[in-house]
């Protein structure tokens, strides 16, 4: 452990930068407790190994850590190539004139997608742009490029989500009203912002965690929350930006769905069973490492049950317990329900 009065702030101004959104299961909201409790341990590499929002490699990063992430999800990895691997390339003007103005013949997104998420000239727009970043020399200009437009997508959706078609849940917010020609401006200008060099060769990974063999001073564990009672379905919330990262490639549209979605990725967080034996494995796995691990007290395994995974590996094991209110989205009816208030846990295996 460190002494905490050599500590750097933990909310940097290069963290401000972060271009965050509502997405399912983010840290944001408690991301000052993470970093806090995991910088009273030494560590200069860190393993995010469950990426989502990439809000927790992103602070470590601006820490001064070499951040290695991983999700399954290409979404997730696209904007971790694009501010936490990438150091140095942004979208210049001549780049931006390039997507904005160069004319192209796709039309896919608007022949599938015609009337259900936007407008024709939106859907005409995303065809365009969508084509001529493939055309952009540099991954990681691509990377922005993505994240930056599937950013867009998400501001202009009601909850930022694709489980609905049309505009249910509009609240009204100038998100709606604005093209997404006019988000996409917004988000190249917040994506450049966020892109920083901290000196260490970080890395942004798109696999199974179960299936890499990655080595880390810290392992951070944030796996997808398993509970009876809720959907952990990434795919099914975000089918539409998931496709546009991966230009539907690889991907079986289910052509009788309202939605037109995409058959979920598997996951052995799905299932009880699976969870358990998951957790096993991985802990196991990283055993040399320090190990964290988030989780919630509403979900399989419980406090306990995780707490005794940990211990046949480490020899110390701490938990902290942050309290968190889950709401997502406009779910207006929710907020201040005690129901919907959990602990948050932390724990530490070392």
């Amino acid at each position: 452990m460190t002494d905490k009065e050599t500590q750097i702030e933990v909310l940097n101004d290069q963290f401000r930068l972060f271009p965050g959104t509502r997405y399912m299961g983010s840290k944001n909201k408690i991301i000052q407790d993470i970093g806090e409790i995991l910088l009273e341990y030494e560590f200069d590499s860190f393993y995010d190994a469950f990426a989502g929002s990439n809000v927790v490699g992103y602070l470590f990063k601006t820490l001064g850590k070499k951040v290695i992430t991983n999700d399954f999800m290409a979404l997730s990895h696209t904007v971790s190539k694009a501010i936490i691997e990438n150091s140095h390339q942004i979208i210049s003007q001549e780049d931006l004139d390039f997507l904005l103005n160069t004319p192209s013949n796709q039309n896919f997104i608007s022949k599938k997608f015609k009337g259900l998420y936007f407008e024709d000239n939106d859907n005409k727009f995303l065809d365009q742009v969508r084509d001529n970043i493939d055309k952009l020399g540099s991954e990681h200009k691509k990377a922005l490029a993505l994240s930056a437009l599937t950013r867009s997508c998400m501001k202009k959706r009601p909850r930022g989500i694709f489980t609905f078609v049309g505009h249910r849940y509009d609240d009204g917010r100038q998100d709606m009203k604005l093209s997404l020609k006019e988000h996409f401006r917004i988000n190249i200008k917040l994506f450049n912002n966020a892109v920083f060099d901290n000196i260490k060769e970080c890395q942004s990974l798109n696999g199974l965690t179960e299936s890499l063999n990655v080595e880390a001073d810290l392992v951070y564990l944030d796996p997808p929350y398993f509970t009876p009672n809720s959907d952990n379905d990434y795919v099914r919330r975000y089918h539409f930006v998931e496709g546009l990262v991966k230009n539907w490639e690889g991907i079986d549209l289910q052509e009788h769905t309202k939605t037109k979605k995409f058959k979920s990725y598997s996951s052995p967080f799905s299932k009880r069973n699976e969870t358990y034996e998951a957790f096993e494995k991985l802990i196991e796995r990283f055993r040399s490492s320090i190990i964290a691990i988030s989780y919630s007290s509403n979900c399989k395994p419980d406090k306990e049950e995780l707490v005794a995974m940990l211990y046949k590996h480490k020899t110390n094991v701490l938990v902290h317990e942050i309290d968190h209110l889950y709401s997502f989205g406009n779910q207006n009816h929710k907020i201040g329900n005690n129901a919907n208030r959990v602990k948050e846990y932390l724990f530490i295996g070392f």
